[in-house]
């Protein structure tokens, strides 16, 4: 895929020090992008949860490469590798509605419009204004036992515990220009743009990039014990194209006021444009990642998604069906400082095979003696 660097970077790249991976010659490479030039770093940090792991990333210092306007496309790489990818669902009011909706309807994409009017009417309004955990939480919830209307969706939407999971294994997330891929066996999937939060060993919060957190609806509407399959699959989990790191000119608050903008163009001429606005998701990020510490360790650090407000509802083609994928859509998830996110659409059968996994990058970075004791 053809992409160039005003399409990629964020509007203010020069001014911003960004955290990324490029497949080179010699193999995947930690890169830093600053002054609008590309820097290996891979001397200093052979991984990105070594990169991530340093006093201050920003202080590393690499060899240059190039200048970003020679940056391609086809070079990207997730920019995560030993990290554990995981996610917060059913974090924004509308996200937690259409989850209900996919449960009550088993998944049937027929049944889903009657019960989305009902919920909507009984409690679009209470679900958006209430604080998860919060006793006018417990409240509107024993509201909707006696209607009849809980669900476990909307105990991770408004009780005290969020929902987090793991969306993939180490190095099985493809990057900017890479076919994400949907179940053969889905008819009822869509993508979820999302801010991912970049968490180092410590717990330290070093910086942020956009995700396609890609959901089969059919699948998770059918029992939520499904969900590893509804959301982990081959080439189905997309994060890039960079990690913006924190510094004086970015800082967690830029990410509670980001705007994720979506786009999917389909080879059939249809069209479908949403947003997610951060500041309505119903837990703080920094709780969110409290939550996903818990009582674990993570010593590679981890990635989080951070849930999406973005629920497709518009019809693709016959009345009541909403949207689902088709292959060919070019789906494009972008934010002003995180830059753009560009993924073509296929089947997770037929997207390229994940091969490279921790043992091919221990070889490699073996090979390339980036394995030093300093290093190691």
């Amino acid at each position: 895929m053809q992409l160039s660097t005003s399409a990629m970077l964020p509007a203010d790249h020069r001014d911003a020090v960004l955290a990324g991976r490029l497949l080179l010659e010699a193999g995947p490479t930690p890169v830093l992008i600053r002054n609008g030039m590309v820097e290996d770093v891979s001397r200093a940090a052979p991984t990105l949860a070594d990169l991530f792991d340093l006093p201050d990333p920003i202080a590393a210092r690499g060899a240059p490469l190039f200048s970003v306007e020679q940056l391609r496309a086809e070079q990207l790489l997730a920019p995560v590798d030993l990290q554990v990818v995981k996610a917060a669902g059913v974090t924004f009011a509308i996200s937690a509605i259409e989850r209900v909706i996919e449960e009550g309807a088993r998944g049937d994409y027929q049944q889903a419009a009657a019960i989305r009017d009902k919920l909507e009417q009984r409690i679009g309004g209470a679900i958006r204004s209430v604080v998860p955990g919060t006793p006018d939480a417990s409240r509107l919830k024993q509201v909707l036992l006696e209607e009849g209307l809980w669900s476990q969706y909307l105990e991770v939407a408004i009780g005290p515990d969020a929902e987090i999971f793991t969306k993939t294994a180490l190095l099985a997330s493809v990057g900017s220009g890479a076919p994400i891929g949907v179940r053969s066996d889905s008819d009822w999937n869509n993508p979820e743009p999302e801010v991912v939060l970049l968490v180092n060993s410590r717990g330290e919060i070093r910086g942020a990039t956009l995700g396609n957190d890609v959901n089969l609806r059919d699948f998770e509407g059918r029992s939520a014990l499904l969900l590893s399959k509804a959301k982990d699959n081959n080439a189905s989990c997309a994060i890039g194209p960079f990690v913006r790191l924190f510094d004086d000119g970015f800082t967690l608050d830029d990410v509670r006021e980001a705007v994720v903008e979506l786009e999917i163009t389909g080879e059939d001429g249809f069209v479908l444009q949403g947003r997610s606005l951060m500041g309505e998701i119903s837990r703080d990020p920094e709780e969110l990642v409290r939550q996903a510490l818990s009582e674990h360790h993570y010593p590679d650090g981890f990635a989080l998604f951070l849930g999406t407000l973005f629920a497709p509802t518009q019809d693709r083609e016959e009345p009541g069906r909403g949207f689902t994928h088709k292959v060919g859509d070019m789906v494009r998830i972008s934010s002003e400082k995180l830059g753009t996110l560009v993924n073509p659409v296929t089947t997770s059968k037929a997207a390229p095979p994940w091969r490279f996994g921790v043992r091919a990058l221990m070889r490699n970075l073996a090979e390339r003696q980036l394995l030093t004791p300093a290093n190691a």
